[in-house]
C-alpha cells in the first residue's frame, strides 16, 4: 500500500544501526495496525505500508537465510 508522504510526517522515523556510509538505507517508522517503510534518501518520496505480521514474517525470512540478502 502507498502513503502519502504528507500522512507520514508526524510519524518517528527509525533506521538501521548497521547502515552503511553510502546511505543506502531504509527507513521504519511504526503505528498499531502498520509498519511503514521509506528510502532514508527521499524522506519526501513514497511509503511502502504493510501489516505488522508481514514485518514479521518478512524480518524472520532475512534473519533465517530465506531471502539471500548481503
Amino acid at each position: 500500500m502507498y502513503r502519502s508522504p504528507a500522512s507520514a510526517t508526524s510519524l518517528t522515523w527509525r533506521k538501521s544501526s548497521h547502515t552503511q556510509a553510502n546511505g543506502q538505507c531504509v527507513e521504519l517508522a511504526t503505528t498499531p495496525g502498520a509498519c511503514l517503510v521509506r528510502d532514508s534518501k527521499d524522506p519526501d518520496g513514497p511509503t511502502l505500508t504493510v501489516s505488522p505480521s508481514a514485518w514479521s514474517t518478512l524480518l524472520t525470512a532475512i534473519k533465517t537465510g530465506t531471502h539471500n540478502i548481503r
